[in-house]
This record gives C-alpha cells, structure tokens and sequence, in this order.
C-alpha cells in the first residue's frame, strides 16, 4: 500500500477527559459528576490547556510546512468534539477539513467512571489487557485489532487518492496507536512492549505528532513506501523530538516462527 509522500498524525490536546481521568488517579473525583457522567466522551471540549497545546501545535505545523510549500493536500479530522476544536486552533492557512467517522476513538465502553469506581468493577478486565493488549476487549467497547480493521478504510482512501500528496490527520492517542501497528507492521509483541511501557519516549501525549514519510530526510529521494517516521511534542520547551528513524518491518522465516513459537511452554501434548 503506498502512502501520501508525508503524512502525519496529531493527536488532539488535553481534554475534559483527560484531565478528569488525571485528577482521578490522584484521589480527586470531584470532576465525575453525574451530569458529566451522562456525557458521550466524544463530546468532551479541550481544557485551556488543551487549547494552549493546540495552538502550540499549529505554530510548529506552519513552521514546518507552510514556508517552502502550500502546506498539505488534505486535512482529515475525527469528529469527536476535541478533535474538531484541535484541528480549528491549529489555524492553518487555507485548511478545508474532511470529518472521518473512522478516525473516532478506540471505544472502551469504561470512559466515565471515577478511577477508584473504575479498578474496582473492572479490576479483573484490567489484568486481562495487560496480558494481551492487543487482542483484548474492555466490556461493550473495542479492541486494537478490531479498531486497526476500521483504519484500514482512511489508509485505502489514503492510498487511491493521495499517493502524490501531503495529508494531515487530527485523531487520537488510541487511533494513533493503531496507525503505527498498521503503517510499521508492528508485531502485537512489540506492540504490547511499547504500549505497556512506562517510559515517556514511548507514549502518545496530547498534541503529539507522527510523522511519516516516502522521501529519505537524507536524499530526498522518494521511495515506493513510508520508510522513514518522527515523533514530536511541538508544546514542550525545548521542543521534543525522536528525530528521524527509519522503519523496519518485520519479516520471519521458517526458523524465526518456529523460534518464536518455542518461546510458549506447551501445556497440552
């Protein structure tokens, strides 16, 4: 599947969510009241500084792209409300958004409860994902693989239309997973590696971008696939940046499958 020349994901910024959840694992859950309860998470607005990280993300986007060209081609944004409020105060010239159901959240069907409520009624669910983030399904909502099979839809669009051209993604940390899965082919082990990670390199903040690339940050060259990817958190001081890494994509021979499968105990002959 060959993808835009660059496209790139930025999650959207903190959110009424995000910071309710936060306060909460901390022992205050003032923020759950019964009115926000009620709410479907894909209503939840941006925090100030959500709407600060937005901005913040804009400038480093125009900086980025919009000095030495047009900017991008085109501007896809998920429709929950964050989303759409991030995409707006990223203020880029000339932007037309295209709103993609697709690109909505990974839905955990747990999102409005207070931490402390949380761990106790879906304390056993929990141990469950960190076996096997992958696979695994909260109660009523999604997992990474069903989600990754939704993604595939914007990637096929991606791939009719835009192979000669530049496309922004306003989305989520969760959706943002499941395109790196997808985009680098990466292996459910090292998938759970890195999700399940405490390391901060290793996570998706609010406002992060990724970035990936046909065209060697080297050469300039294009090549026929993405091989080349950047993460960058535009509203840290300085500015974080993996810089640029090239993608290697897994691939196992008859050995290597065999290896890996012996890494399993048997249980049952």
């Amino acid at each position: 599947m060959t993808l835009p020349i660059d496209l790139v994901l930025v999650r959207h910024g903190q959110s009424e969510g995000n910071k309710a959840k936060r306060r909460s694992e901390q022992g205050d859950h003032s923020a759950f009241t019964m009115e926000f309860r009620e709410r479907h998470t894909s209503t939840h607005r941006l925090t100030a500084l959500g709407r600060q990280q937005a901005e913040q993300a804009g400038h480093w986007l125009r900086a980025e792209f919009f000095k030495a060209s047009v900017g991008f081609d085109r501007y896809l944004v998920s429709e929950y409300v964050r989303a759409m409020e991030t995409a707006g105060l990223l203020a880029l010239p000339g932007a037309t958004w295209f709103a993609d159901y697709n690109l909505s959240e990974r839905d955990w069907g747990i999102d409005s409860l207070p931490e402390d409520e949380r761990q106790q009624a879906f304390q056993d669910a929990l141990v469950r994902r960190d076996r096997e983030p992958f696979f695994w399904a909260p109660a009523n909502g999604e997992s990474f693989a069903r989600l990754c099979g939704r993604l595939r839809a914007p990637l096929d669009t991606l791939h009719r239309e835009c192979s000669d051209k530049r496309v922004l993604m306003v989305c989520h940390g969760g959706v943002m997973w499941g395109f790196r899965v997808l985009i680098e082919r990466m292996s459910q082990a090292r998938f759970r590696e890195l999700y399940l990670s405490k390391a901060s390199e290793d996570q998706v903040w609010n406002c992060q971008v990724i970035h990936y690339t046909r065209r060697d940050p080297e050469s300039g060259r294009l090549s026929k696939y993405a091989g080349w990817m950047r993460m960058v958190r535009p509203h840290e001081s300085p500015i974080w940046t993996t810089g640029w890494q090239r993608i290697e994509r897994p691939r196992y021979s008859n050995e290597d499958l065999l290896a890996l499968a012996q890494r399993v105990p048997p249980m049952v002959e």
